[in-house]
């Protein structure tokens, strides 16, 4: 069978699985967009830097949505592609951290689409990491996986939830979707 081309987005809580999907879907020849924020973390930090998402959620919030922007431009739209995240993640944490979402990103949404379906994975405890760059708790993970499907519903597309399954069986359950 023939995929349909796009731009698709892999979403979820932290620590739910999602890079390890996209891994594997890279894996199998599709091309995949790495998750902005977790290098955007890994920057700053290195340069010693209060832009980031627990100091300053808002200027995090600004450098991530240019970088996404310049991924979602990286890939031909004639490709199946997938993307760690998508600009509505953005929203969703500025929406938990009680900030306003600014025209801009709804704006930058509009002039960056992305295929209507939003694989979103759901929280999985039993393979949540704490990490250097996963800083919250795992329930507070599941907090802004509530809030992150929220918003991509908000924002009119058509949520389909990834069960939990070995990272080839997730694959494979994403795919079946795009053919």
């Amino acid at each position: 069978m023939i995929s349909l081309p796009g731009k698709y987005i892999i979403s979820g809580g932290p620590g739910s699985g999602k890079s390890t999907l996209i891994t594997e879907l890279e894996q199998m020849g599709y091309f995949c967009s790495e998750e902005v924020s977790r290098k955007m973390i890994i920057q700053e930090t290195a340069k010693g830097s209060s832009c980031l998402p627990w100091l300053d959620i808002s200027c995090f919030s600004t450098k991530v949505l240019a970088d996404m922007i310049t991924a979602w431009e990286q890939v031909p739209a004639d490709l199946v592609s997938f993307f760690d995240r998508g600009i509505p993640d953005i929203m969703a944490y500025l929406k938990v951290a009680g900030l306003e979402v600014t025209p801009a990103y709804y704006a930058a949404l509009a002039g960056h689409p992305y295929q209507q379906l939003v694989f979103i994975l759901p929280p999985w405890e039993e393979i949540y990491v704490h990490d250097s760059e996963r800083w919250q708790s795992f329930e507070e993970a599941a907090g802004i996986h509530s809030a992150i499907r929220e918003t991509y519903i908000s924002c009119g597309f058509e949520i389909v939830d990834v069960p939990k399954l070995s990272a080839s069986q997730r694959a494979a359950y994403v795919l079946d979707f795009i053919k």
